[in-house]
């Protein structure tokens, strides 16, 4: 199991990589589900960590490209291409269907990096139909979801559900609510062979807390254990 962890600091990076992270997922304001972080943020967690980075492009805390802000999303993703990022995180829906074709005008500024479709795919009418839509995307390689709402184990269904459909093109990472239970479901039903962390990796269980390098060392351990 691939365990992803959200940072926003160099710091931040350090502790989660102390802790035996396998991927970050570099973002600020993590209130507002993550938007694009400073260049000189990625640049120095880069340097600071041999982990693969996925970048979050994202302007605003919503789920539509607002406007003016395609090229600055463009700028930013060529900027995390050149300093080393493993790859970017983004999506755009609207009226419940995914915005491919705003998706593909941010990625076409550099073929070849490989994107996360982020939680916007939470946001679909029907996440399921859209899963063909979205790996027709070039780039696109995998897809970050909760698995939707309910318990640890309806999600855990619906993420098996999603994997089925998305194999071979694309992955599916179970991020949004993933705590030490559904971290230990998920992985010993195996129905999904990533997860995304964000609280469950700080000791203060706050959002934009520090990330910490024993809680990021008990989630591993919880991971090995259920496997």
């Amino acid at each position: 199991m691939i365990l992803e962890v959200i940072v926003q600091s160099v710091s931040d990076a350090l502790a989660a990589a102390e802790g035996g992270a396998d991927r970050l997922e570099v973002v600020r304001d993590i209130r507002q589900g993550g938007l694009t972080p400073l260049l000189s943020v990625v640049r120095s967690i880069a340097a600071a960590t041999a982990l693969p980075l996925r970048v979050m492009v994202r302007a605003n805390g919503g789920y539509a490209l607002g406007p003016g802000e395609l090229t600055a999303l463009r700028q930013a993703l060529v900027e995390f291409a050149d300093v080393g990022a493993d790859g970017v995180v983004i999506g755009f829906a609207g009226d419940g269907v995914p915005d491919g074709d705003a998706v593909e005008a941010v990625l076409d500024a550099a073929p070849g990096v490989r994107a996360t479709f982020h939680r916007a795919f939470d946001a679909l009418a029907d996440p399921l139909a859209a899963i063909p839509r979205i790996a027709r995307i070039p780039g696109v390689d995998r897809i970050l979801t909760s698995g939707g709402d309910g318990t640890a184990e309806a999600r855990c269904r619906r993420l098996a559900e999603y994997g089925a459909v998305a194999a071979p093109m694309l992955e599916i990472i179970a991020g949004g609510g993933v705590d030490d239970h559904a971290l230990v479901l998920f992985a010993a039903r195996r129905c999904v062979r990533e997860v995304h962390v964000g609280r469950a990796a700080r000791e203060s269980g706050e959002p934009d807390g520090p990330v910490s390098a024993s809680r990021v060392r008990h989630l591993k351990a919880l991971l090995s254990d259920a496997l």
